[in-house]
């Protein structure tokens, strides 16, 4: 019925990405002609998906019925994308509706934030074009683990869909190499690099036109996914917030490699601290680390 040499390359498909309206249409009828064809030993599969996504609907409130609704023609309110596309670029646009929400998630359209991503590409377009004459062959430490946990944040959420909370991490590395402060860091061209291929599944257009900007003959969808070193995401140093009976009461820095005893002593001789617990007694000190490694918490129990 089929060359098998075809069969063992191209399927069973790896993802299949619909609806949940589809559940009793397109995925119920392929199963069941895939399940048909193993039965009488046509196929060396029984489902046509090793794995199955279902997205979210986008709403927008119709004035047909008043309601906020799945956007239909029949409804009456379906946007349509050109109007954003010719203000603002395709990209700018494709990223938006990513951010909107969970992919899985029913999102209400508007489009009241799509000028904070312009202005977040904007960003990431000029810092890469300064980055064509001042990049050099190695990272600030700082900006070293700025990459490392950047590469780790898009390659974990990639795997489950969470395209939203991508362009967080992607808004958040953007943030810290334009802040006037941080100018004066070494930066890689390898960083640079790694920034535009993590990009390039979101914003395409963007990332190709920066990669030839940078010199780069081979289209930028041609290059190697960046690897992170997990030792490398981690923090230098720690924010620590310091609570007593459930009210924050004050914070400070300290190692990323700091005890958690020294954390509280810490705590217990701030000067906050010790006014607020004076005449009390001290029943527990807790601590809280974030398993990023950026912050953590000391709980003060006092009586």
């Amino acid at each position: 019925m089929a060359d098998p040499a075809a069969l063992d390359k191209w399927l069973p498909v790896d993802l299949y990405v619909g609806g949940i309206e589809h559940a009793i249409l397109h995925l119920l009828y392929s199963r069941f002609f895939v399940k048909f064809l193993f039965d009488i030993g046509a196929v060396k599969f029984d489902e046509p998906f090793t794995r199955l996504f279902n997205q979210g609907m986008i709403t927008r409130h119709s004035e047909k019925s008043g309601k906020v609704e799945k956007m239909s023609k029949s409804k009456g309110n379906v946007v349509s994308p050109d109007e954003l596309v010719t203000l603002y670029g395709t990209d700018t646009v494709r990223i938006y509706e990513l951010f909107v929400g969970p992919p899985e998630s029913e999102s209400e359209w508007n489009d009241r934030g799509i000028e904070g991503i312009f202005r977040f590409l904007k960003r990431g377009w000029r810092w890469t074009l300064e980055m064509k004459e001042k990049a050099g062959t190695e990272d600030d430490p700082a900006m070293l683990r700025a990459r490392h946990a950047l590469i780790k944040n898009c390659t974990e959420r990639l795997e489950s869909f969470r395209f939203n909370t991508i362009i967080s991490a992607l808004m958040e590395f953007v943030n810290f190499v334009a802040d006037e402060k941080n100018a004066g860091l070494a930066v890689s061209r390898e960083t640079v690099d790694a920034f535009l291929v993590l990009i390039a599944p979101l914003a395409p257009h963007f990332s190709e036109e920066l990669w030839k900007e940078l010199g780069d003959a081979d289209s930028i969808f041609k290059q190697k996914w960046p690897e992170f070193n997990e030792a490398l995401t981690l923090a230098d140093a720690v924010t620590v917030v310091v609570q007593i009976n459930g009210k924050v009461r004050d914070r400070f820095e300290a190692s990323a490699s700091a005890p958690d005893d020294e954390l509280r002593k810490t705590s217990l001789a701030l000067d906050r601290v010790k006014k607020n617990i004076e005449g009390k007694q001290v029943a527990k000190v807790i601590v809280n680390r974030n398993p990023k490694g950026n912050s953590a918490l000391v709980s003060i129990v006092a009586k």
